[in-house]
């Protein structure tokens, strides 16, 4: 059974919260990696940026592909069905793309699944 939107939702907003820990730790480490010097200015922002979205790229594929979810999925009761290495990396990439129309997507899909799930092969069940 497809979870419902507003639990979706719900979940998005845990995660979006964890997600902010997570990279609030992610830009210390490259600060302190980066020995004192500005990386906020230039390349270096680039690097920060490319940095945390690594991180963050890690931190879903790993829990994806460890059991299907992450934190804020489990707390809702969300799971990642037919996920392998392939298709979690490109969830990753074309929610990230997709972010907006993917919710709109999922507004009209028949059975409320996200444009990136049905992209990439994989689908959320509730647990």
């Amino acid at each position: 059974m497809t979870p419902g939107l507003p639990r979706r939702f719900a979940a998005m907003l845990y995660e979006a919260l964890l997600l902010a820990a997570v990279g609030f730790f992610a830009a210390w480490l490259f600060f302190f990696a980066s020995g004192g010097r500005d990386a906020t200015a230039g390349w270096m922002r680039h690097l920060l940026q490319l940095f945390i979205v690594v991180v963050f790229a890690a931190y879903f594929l790993w829990c994806w592909l460890r059991g299907g979810q992450t934190l804020a999925m489990k707390a809702w009761r969300i799971r990642l069905v037919g996920v392998t290495p392939r298709k979690a990396i490109l969830r990753f990439v074309l929610a990230l793309a997709l972010f907006p129309a993917s919710i709109a997507w999922a507004c009209f899909d028949r059975d409320r699944q996200f444009l990136h799930d049905r992209l990439a092969g994989t689908r959320l069940v509730l647990t």
